[in-house]
This record gives structure tokens, C-alpha cells and sequence, in this order.
């Protein structure tokens, strides 16, 4: 993609989260040179792996439609890797996994193609009935539904709703001539990560009554709905400058993206419980594992790609 093609408002918004990045580095600086004594290292880490992640992103969203699909297929492949490293798997399915990370690059061609109707039906009907069905030519019955259901749910959270993202960019872009098609990656990766640090500040602020405190202590009702409220006005306000939404169906945007990457985390929290660990991997500094960064989109992404799809396209 050349980069003088890329609409106004979506270099603006390129612009903006870099500029997002370098405040955030000045803090941190300046936060150890203020408090030597305090050990900021977290922040620093994460910091880096903001600087590092947003980069490959853009890089990506700037080299056109097929070194995205690459790059999403890619975060679908460690996805799915991190979850199946984390649950239980019987020594018997090895042959089943596998056929797992085969359908990441069919589902990604579907992707590619922009063949709508093999997108939306691959993974939820056609590999939902092949899964039970290689795993019958197994012949262990020892902890078969325990199993066909978590890599059914582990190709449709890792494969099929993070695919969402992807199939943004291949939407016509005449539909969207105030953003172009990066305009919607963006909005919808902006929406969902501003949402956690609004949620994170107003939680801290005027959080008291928890929602879930056996599953995320640190979840509160003030948290959610202070992030749901300002995500809803970011969501208004940059609507008619990155997408074909107008402010009011922004806003209803930001009422779906809001409460989905809610859930999003607070089930990878659920999961994390369940497996007695607290993250899923050491992958990203300061961060943990990719599924804790993508927990959020796991769910927001194809709730906001269905809002968008019907209403506009």
C-alpha cells in the first residue's frame, strides 16, 4: 500500500498513536528519574512491547491486503499455540491438532479471497463436524467431549473471531471513504485497548463494588461502567473520521465494543482460574502471553464486524 493512497483521517490516526507512545515513554522516564526508588520495570517492559507491537501492526496494515492476511494468520497460529500449551490435551490427538493449525491457512484463504460465505460457515459448522469426526478414528473415548470441545473452542476464540480483524481489510474501501479499510483496523484496535486503560483508571478511581471477585478481583462496576461511558464518546467522536458510522451508530459501536472486550477479559480470566495459572505465556514483557493481549478482541472483533457489516454493507 502506498502510503500517499491512505486516507487523511487514517494517517492522522497513525500519527496520533505514536504520538500516544511517546508520552508514554516520557512517563515512564520521567517516573525513575522522579522515584529512583520505585521499581518501574513492569511499566518500562510494557512500554517497549507497546513500541514493538504497534510497529508490526502498522507495518502490516501498510503492506497491502496480503502481508496482513500473513500477519493475522500469523497472531492466529500463536494464539492457538499459547491456548493448546496451556489446556489439557490427550497424547492421542496429536493428528487432531494438527488438522488445527491446517485450517488457520484455509481460513485465512477464505479471508483472502473475500468469500464471505465460506468465511463465515468454515470453522464454526464445517470444522466443528470434522473435529469429533477425526478424533472418532482415534478410538479413545477417554475424555472425548472434554477434548472436542476445547479445540472447538480453541479454533473459534484463536482463529475464527480474531479472523474478524482481517476480513475488515478486504471490505470494500468505496463504502468507507473517510478511512479506507485501515481506518476500521484502527478503529476497532483503538476502541478496544483504550477501553481496558479506561476501565483500569476509572476502576481505580471509582471502583468499589466488585463484579466478578472470584474470577477478577480487580473488575469493578465503577471500572466498567466509567469505560463504557468514555469508550462510547471516543466512539462517537472519531466514527465519522475513520469509518462510514455516523456519531449515533458510533456510539452504539462503542456500547458493543465496550462491554465485549469486557467479557473477552474477564473469561481469559476465567480460563487462567480454571488452569491455575496467571498468564498464559511469557511472551511479551510486561505483558504476559499474546491471549492476554488479545482477550479483549477475541470478542469485540466480530461483534463489531457483524454491527458494521450489516448496517453498511
Amino acid at each position: 500500500m502506498i502510503w500517499n493512497d491512505l486516507p487523511t483521517s487514517a494517517i492522522s490516526a497513525l500519527g496520533g498513536v505514536f504520538a500516544l507512545l511517546v508520552i508514554a515513554s516520557a512517563v515512564s522516564i520521567t517516573l525513575k528519574q522522579m522515584r529512583p526508588d520505585k521499581n518501574y520495570l513492569e511499566l518500562r517492559q510494557r512500554v517497549r512491547s507497546w513500541w514493538l507491537m504497534i510497529a508490526l501492526v502498522f507495518a502490516a496494515l501498510l503492506m497491502g491486503k496480503g502481508a496482513s492476511t500473513v500477519f493475522f494468520a500469523f497472531l492466529s497460529f500463536l494464539a492457538l499455540k499459547e491456548f493448546l500449551s496451556i489446556v489439557p490435551t490427550r497424547l492421542t490427538d496429536r493428528r487432531v491438532l494438527l488438522w488445527l493449525y491446517l485450517a488457520i491457512p484455509i481460513h485465512y484463504y477464505w479471508v483472502y479471497a473475500e468469500w464471505y460465505g465460506m468465511f463465515i460457515i468454515f470453522i464454526p459448522v464445517y470444522l466443528f463436524l470434522f473435529i469429533p469426526t477425526r478424533m472418532l478414528l482415534v478410538g479413545e473415548t477417554d475424555g472425548f467431549i472434554r477434548s472436542a470441545a476445547s479445540y472447538h473452542w480453541a479454533a473459534m476464540t484463536t482463529v475464527f473471531c480474531l479472523s474478524h480483524i482481517a476480513y475488515l481489510l478486504v471490505l470494500p474501501a468505496s463504502v468507507n471513504p473517510a478511512g479506507g479499510a485501515i481506518g476500521l483496523v484502527l478503529y476497532l484496535l483503538f476502541l478496544t485497548q483504550f477501553n481496558d486503560v479506561a476501565q483500569y483508571i476509572w476502576g481505580k478511581t471509582l471502583g468499589k463494588r466488585k463484579i466478578a471477585p472470584l474470577i477478577s478481583p480487580n473488575k469493578t462496576w465503577g471500572g466498567f461502567l466509567g469505560g463504557l461511558f468514555t469508550t462510547m464518546v471516543a466512539a462517537a467522536l472519531l466514527a465519522e473520521h475513520l469509518t462510514p458510522l455516523n456519531w449515533l451508530e458510533g456510539l452504539i459501536a462503542g456500547a458493543i465494543i465496550a462491554p465485549a472486550g469486557f467479557i473477552g477479559d474477564l473469561t481469559m480470566s476465567a480460563v487462567k482460574r480454571d488452569l491455575k495459572i496467571k498468564d498464559t505465556s511469557q511472551l511479551i514483557p510486561g505483558h504476559g502471553g499474546i491471549l492476554d493481549r488479545l482477550d479483549s478482541l477475541i470478542y469485540a472483533s466480530p461483534l463489531f464486524f457483524h454491527y458494521l457489516y450489516y448496517l453498511k454493507y
